[in-house]
């Protein structure tokens, strides 16, 4: 008979329909499967063809379920994850993702998983878990410190007091945290989310979503380490007084990408030429793309700053999306040879780690943050969407990255300011410091061995409670 220790598990997990989301489940999924248990990763079709190839030894352990997205009014042919969609069509992307939910259901009913992992949008299935009898836990791709700023479900919090009703109100932190944060909105990053927040149109909000997550699910799984932000991750627990299992950083593995592959071989070459740390990197995610006005000022601003640059544009989200936007009338002229423009999907990992990169200009999404740091690249940051504002808050306060000087209001921003604040953190003594601490937090961002261990944990954890629930069903 298998002890607790050798027990193989099946580990169902479920993300949200975007990439951001995507990866880091496979990412976990991955770390899982290396220590010898299975995983049904499940999805709808065109996002799973559209995942990184699998290494060969991990294939056998790691089974993509494709679910059929749901026909829904507003949304567009074959769009299946948010890069397929402007902003203004993602309610209709997550009244698709409800509609997963039968045969999200079947599924689980024949499959008998060991656990179920889900993300923070299915606020209908941890009460479905429980009545199949599955043990389930959200994984959060946030950080805690961008999850202790939704409010607490533990009734032992019952006296605690959502009042946050209008923008402003989001742009202090929360009541409920009391020790000194900077976790607060500026007023443009909170506008620009504020009706998904609310969720106008008689939709689920997102922060009811979340909540009922958080409220119906076993344990949380935040990205994260106790090495960094544990007074979030100890808040995290007291909020919601559940089992808080950081699941380690996530640094990424490159598999899949060889140097004889396009598109990667032509820019390696370009890439190799470069001096070495003077190039900065430019993106934003597979979510945000920046206005016409922002995208023209981003590269009057390269312009003008000088420096070697590698920019994916993103010029539209989706067929479905009306707004292309474009780059200055002779702008890639001017700056041929110091600078390379790419408009399709590009290997950031692999991109990053090449010597000739000094520095990024992201939009502060945790995932280009740990592939930065695990690289030693200095940060600046552009914020657009969700929790991007929460983790700049952090970024900011520990000298980790700087915030292009924006107008509070409306969050524009000039060409002066791109150029300044570029030039301070890649070649200025005084973004010395930002330029210092990227160099620092590579031993903690880019430790594989504490990556491991935090997989141990988790797996050690997801054990003794397919155990538990196990000796509980034998008991009756």
């Amino acid at each position: 008979m298998a002890t607790v220790d050798d027990a193989k598990l099946h580990i169902a997990m479920f993300p949200w329909l975007a990439f951001g989301h995507l990866i880091p489940f496979l990412e976990v999924a991955k770390l899982l499967a290396q220590k010898g248990h299975q995983i049904s990763y499940i999805s709808t079709p065109r996002n799973i063809d559209r995942l990184p190839k699998l290494p060969p030894s991990l294939s056998p352990s790691i089974h993509f379920i494709k679910l059929p997205l749901p026909h829904v009014e507003h949304l567009p042919e074959n769009a299946e994850a948010t890069p397929d969609l402007p902003y203004n069509k993602i309610p209709y992307l997550k009244l698709a993702y409800d509609g997963l939910k039968d045969s999200l259901v079947k599924f689980l009913e024949t499959s008998h998983p060991d656990w179920l992992i889900y993300d923070s949008a299915p606020y209908w299935l941890p009460p479905l878990a429980r009545n199949l009898g599955i043990p389930n836990a959200i994984f959060s791709i946030y950080f805690a410190n961008a999850l202790c700023a939704l409010k607490p479900t533990s009734p032992l919090l019952s006296e605690v007091v959502d009042d946050r009703k209008n923008p402003e109100d989001f742009t202090v932190p929360p009541n409920w945290i009391s020790f000194p944060s900077p976790i607060a909105f500026r007023l443009f990053e909170i506008n620009r989310i504020f009706d998904s927040v609310t969720a106008l149109d008689s939709q689920v909000s997102d922060l009811d979503r979340i909540e009922g997550v958080f409220r119906g699910c076993d344990a949380i799984f935040p990205r994260g380490c106790w090495e960094f932000l544990p007074e979030y991750l100890h808040l995290l627990q007291e909020l919601h007084q559940k089992p808080v299992i950081p699941v380690g950083l996530l640094p990424p593995t490159y598999e899949g990408i060889n140097d004889d592959d396009e598109p990667w071989r032509s820019m390696k070459e370009w890439l190799d030429k470069q001096e070495k740390g003077s190039i900065v990197y430019i993106a934003f995610g597979s979510e945000a793309k920046p206005s016409q006005e922002e995208v023209t000022e981003i590269a009057l601003g390269l312009e003008l700053a000088g420096l070697p640059f590698f920019w994916v544009l993103k010029t539209r989200l989706g067929l479905a999306d009306s707004e292309v936007v474009t780059l200055p009338e002779g702008f890639e002229e001017r700056t041929k040879g110091r600078g390379w423009v790419w408009t399709s999907w590009a290997p950031q990992p692999k991109i990053l780690s090449h010597d000739s990169v000094g520095g990024i200009l992201t939009h502060s999404g945790w995932g280009s943050v740990v592939e930065a740091l695990m690289n030693e690249r200095a940060i600046i940051l552009l914020t657009f969407l969700s929790e991007q504002g929460l983790n700049a808050r952090i970024l900011e306060e520990k000298k980790m990255g700087y915030s292009i000087p924006r107008n509070e209001n409306d969050g524009s921003f000039t060409k002066e300011a791109v150029a300044k604040s570029l030039r301070l953190v890649m070649v200025e003594e005084e973004g010395k410091v930002y330029r210092d601490k990227a160099k620092e937090m590579k031993g903690l961002f880019g430790d594989r061995d504490l990556q491991d261990h935090y997989t141990d944990n988790l797996v050690m954890y997801l054990k003794n409670h397919r155990n538990q629930k196990n000796s509980r069903f034998m008991s009756v």
